[in-house]
């Protein structure tokens, strides 16, 4: 998709939905920047600037946060998980998870859910049409709905085990929009054999406080989480091991990889399974 075709529909989701104006930045397409992207904009990249200048790391935790996605659907998939449901997935990039999964199981059904208007415009028209992956706008604090949800269940089949992907959303909510009490409406709607996979920022020093003031700029706020925090959120399934760990220690394809790099422990993940209903 070239520039222009970036613009007009940015511009189209806009004149559709008055509020949204794409002048403000947008954590996902910050996020797509990250990555290498094109699906963003100047104010979006722009705030990323910002980030950059107290978190020069931030490129590299994007990348190994999808290196992370990319190894935990692998082995959800090699375990016979074969729907999926992404909530805050983003801008779609390389290494997406229908993609990833159907490498070992063709036939694997994926639901992309995000609460961004104009990122779900461009997610369906980057990723076409596909009788098994479907983008829906859908907000994660409306948790007890989503497992009930029609149109999800079109994909989602009940009494099914589910790869419930949670990657760097968490932290779009804060103390008010009652996290753990999210996260327990999930993990009530899921069958057993279900698998949470999760990332999350943490830390808590001057690096993360200017970052956190950027994105409380842009149109989702960021809350960092202590690591005993963060295991919070797996309260209910089994942590699979190796624990929650930075992003590139959670079962690397490489195993000789060096130590952490600067700033690895400012993102932290995991993978759970739920034993019992």
């Amino acid at each position: 998709m070239d520039a222009a075709s970036r613009e007009e529909i940015g511009t189209m989701a806009e004149n559709n939905r008055p509020h949204i104006d794409v002048t403000v930045p947008n954590v996902a397409r910050m996020y797509d920047y990250y990555l290498g992207g094109k699906d963003n904009f100047a104010a979006d990249r722009a705030a990323a600037a910002k980030v950059l200048q107290v978190a020069p790391f931030a490129p590299r935790l994007a990348r190994q946060n999808r290196s992370f996605l990319a190894r935990a659907v692998r082995y959800l998939a090699g375990i016979g998980i074969t729907q999926f449901l992404d909530i805050g997935a983003g801008l779609p990039t390389q290494g997406n998870v229908h993609e990833v999964a159907r490498q070992v199981s063709p036939d694997a059904r994926v639901v992309y859910l995000d609460n961004d208007p104009v990122v779900v415009t461009h997610g369906r028209a980057l990723l076409g049409v596909d009788r098994n992956t479907v983008v829906l706008q859908r907000d994660l604090r409306h948790s007890a709905e989503l497992l009930g949800d029609p149109e999800i269940r079109e994909l989602i089949r009940p009494g099914e085990p589910v790869g419930l992907l949670l990657l760097a959303v968490l932290h779009c909510l804060d103390a008010g929009d009652e996290p753990y009490r999210v996260m327990a409406d999930l993990r009530k709607g899921l069958p057993a054999g279900s698998h949470v996979v999760i990332s999350h920022i943490s830390g808590d020093d001057e690096v993360t406080a200017n970052s956190s003031t950027v994105y409380r700029d842009a149109s989702t706020a960021m809350t960092h989480r202590t690591p005993d925090e963060i295991l919070g959120f797996f309260d209910g399934f089994g942590l699979l091991e190796p624990g929650l760990v930075a992003l590139d220690r959670w079962r690397p394809d490489d195993t000789t990889a060096p130590a952490p790099a600067t700033g690895s422990g400012y993102f932290l993940c995991g993978v759970g399974r739920k034993e019992s209903c």
